[in-house]
């Protein structure tokens, strides 16, 4: 059973905003791209993981944690009866080749071999700090803790067979396999346990590396969900992209827009000013103030008011 889902995280949605509302550096973008793929690939895993069967399991997805001070990440965790299972999802695509006598791994590129980060490094320090973490909460339970390279296009070439290390042609019999691990019933422990990491959560990360920006420098307009390019047009009560032509309603577009300026810029006030300036391609401040009217809190009076 799915406890906790997967969210696209803040920091992708600003720069996803900023990409198209501005020129990011060459770094930065492909800053969005690592961001954009590793979510891709978490979320393919996510899709194999909803269709196991038995039931006795919990699913936690995406989870952001703090112990001693020290914040740490957890891509997936699976409670069933017998254990937790701890899983870190790498979406690389390639060939790659382990050093068992260094513990580092390489990238095998055309001009030389680069080092990345080996993955066993992070997820060994997340387990670490799970099991600390259950341990101080008086949870007992085994943590099996393994990398899973999603990707079909990815190869390991001299993968060590001591290293929790799962290929993308083992995902499938691994997760069968898991569900041997369902045999017996799940009680009130394994529910308090994913209760007590949903409610540890932190929603806002400090792990956030953005780019800097003003709201001088980003350009205003309708920005299309579809395509995520500044061509969209108002057509009576709709708003029509020109290049990919997927239509909203004007208040789905503005309802967006007021959640992407929020994100972007949440010391400025939501005013029917501001949000008609941020639009731009929306003429009427009626439509603006109407839609505000229907859907967020009224305060202040006259020019000074604003919306929460």
């Amino acid at each position: 059973m799915l406890v906790k889902s997967r969210n696209l995280s803040v920091e992708i949605q600003i720069y996803q905003s900023l990409n198209a509302r501005m020129t990011l550096l060459e770094k930065e973008k492909q800053y969005l791209w690592n961001l954009e793929k590793g979510y891709e690939g978490e979320c393919m895993f996510d899709a194999l993981t909803e269709k196991l069967e038995g039931g006795n399991h919990l699913i936690l997805n995406d989870l952001l944690l703090k112990h001693n001070n020290t914040t740490f990440q957890i891509d997936s965790f699976i409670i069933t009866p017998q254990n937790g299972y701890l899983f870190e999802v790498k979406n690389f695509e390639g060939d790659y080749y382990y050093d068992s006598s260094s513990d580092h791994m390489y990238y095998k590129s055309l001009s030389k071999p680069l080092e990345v980060t080996n993955p066993l490094t992070q997820l060994n320090r997340c387990n670490s700090l799970l099991r600390q973490l259950l341990s101080n909460y008086g949870f007992k339970l085994p943590i099996l803790a393994s990398v899973v390279f999603i990707n079909s296009e990815f190869t390991l070439y001299q993968s060590p067979l001591d290293k929790p290390l799962i290929h993308p042609t083992q995902i499938n019999r691994y997760l069968k396999g898991l569900e041997n691990d369902f045999s017996s019933k799940l009680n009130s422990m394994h529910t308090a346990l994913a209760e007590k990491l949903t409610s540890l959560h932190m929603v806002d990360s400090p792990f956030k590396n953005l780019p800097g920006y003003s709201y001088e420098q980003v350009k205003k307009g309708l920005v299309c969900t579809g395509c995520a390019s500044l061509s969209v047009f108002v057509e009576g009560r709709s708003a029509r992209c020109v290049r990919c032509h997927k239509v909203e309603t004007l208040e789905e577009i503005v309802l967006r827009h007021v959640r992407e300026f929020r994100m972007l810029f949440p010391e400025k006030p939501v005013s029917t000013k501001n949000i008609h300036e941020w639009c731009r391609q929306i003429k009427s401040l009626k439509t603006i103030r109407r839609v505000l009217d229907k859907h967020l809190n009224n305060k202040g009076s006259n020019r000074w008011s604003y919306f929460e």
